[in-house]
C-alpha cells in the first residue's frame, strides 16, 4: 500500500481531491488529503506539509505543486515520487515577482473589504477557470472553509511573486516526477515544458495532457485517478 499525499490549490480545501482519492483507496493506495496549512512563510507551509504528510508519494495541484516541489526539494528523503499538476516553479524575473506580488496585495486588500464569497465568485470567474462546470466549483465549500484574514494571508505568503523562484533547482530531483496539465491550459502545457526540459536528474520523468483546464481534480477527478493508478504502478 503506498500513501499518497494529496495538497489542493488555493482556495480549495483537502475535499477537492474526494473523488480523486477514492479512485486511489479503490486500487489499494492509502490518499492523504490534506488542507493547505497556515504558517509563517512559504517555506514554513512545505515544512508543515511534510510534518503532517510524513513519507509517501506526493501530488500537488496549483499553489499545492508548487508547495509540494519546495518540499521534495527540501526533504527528499520524505517523497518517493512527486506528481505536480497544473503547477510551476515560480517566477524567475524579478520583474514578474513584483508585479505579480502588487496583484495579489490588491486581491488581499480586495477579500478584506468585500469578504470571502464576493472574491471567491469573482476569482473563480477567471479564463483559467472557463471550463470548471458549475457543478464542480464547490463555491459554498470555499467560501465556509475560509476566513478573509486566511484567503488575504495566503496571497501574501504563498503566492508565485513572494515564492522563491526554484527553476535552477529542478535538476536537483531525483525521484520519478510527473508533470500534469490539461490540454486546453495552454500557459502551464508550455511551463510543463520548459520544466520536462529543466528535471536533468530526476530517476524516470513523465509528462502528460488530460483533457480539461486547470483545474484538473475537480474537472478530471477520474481521468487524474487512473493516471496516478497507472503511474505509481508503473
Amino acid at each position: 500500500m503506498t500513501r499518497v499525499v494529496l495538497v489542493p490549490g488555493f482556495t480549495q480545501t483537502a475535499g477537492a481531491w474526494d473523488a480523486a482519492a477514492g479512485a486511489l483507496r479503490a486500487a489499494g493506495h492509502e490518499p492523504i488529503a490534506l488542507d493547505v496549512p497556515e504558517a509563517a512563510d512559504f517555506v514554513a507551509t512545505a515544512a508543515a506539509i511534510a510534518s503532517a504528510g510524513g513519507s509517501g508519494v506526493y501530488v500537488g495541484y496549483s499553489m499545492g505543486g508548487r508547495l509540494c516541489l519546495r518540499l521534495a526539494l527540501d526533504r527528499p528523503d520524505l517523497v518517493a515520487r512527486l506528481a505536480l499538476v497544473s503547477a510551476s516553479p515560480g517566477l524567475s524575473d524579478p520583474a514578474e515577482r513584483a508585479a505579480r506580488r502588487a496583484s495579489d496585495e490588491r486581491l488581499a486588500l480586495d477579500v478584506e473589504q468585500r469578504g470571502v464569497e464576493p472574491f471567491l465568485r469573482d476569482w473563480l470567474a477567471q479564463p483559467l477557470f472557463a471550463t470548471l462546470g458549475s457543478d464542480a466549483v464547490g463555491l459554498a465549500e470555499r467560501a465556509g472553509a475560509h476566513t478573509a484574514a486566511q484567503l488575504a494571508a495566503s496571497l501574501r505568503t504563498l503566492g508565485t511573486g513572494t515564492q522563491e523562484p526554484l527553476w535552477d533547482r529542478l535538476g536537483e530531483l531525483q525521484m520519478p516526477v510527473a508533470l500534469v496539465t490539461g490540454r486546453a491550459d495552454v500557459k502551464f502545457e508550455a511551463i510543463n515544458d520548459a520544466m520536462g526540459a529543466a528535471c536533468t536528474s530526476t530517476a524516470a520523468l513523465t509528462r502528460v495532457c488530460l483533457d480539461g483546464g486547470h483545474a484538473l481534480p475537480l474537472e478530471q477527478p477520474a481521468a487524474l485517478a487512473a493516471f496516478l493508478v497507472e503511474w505509481l504502478a508503473g
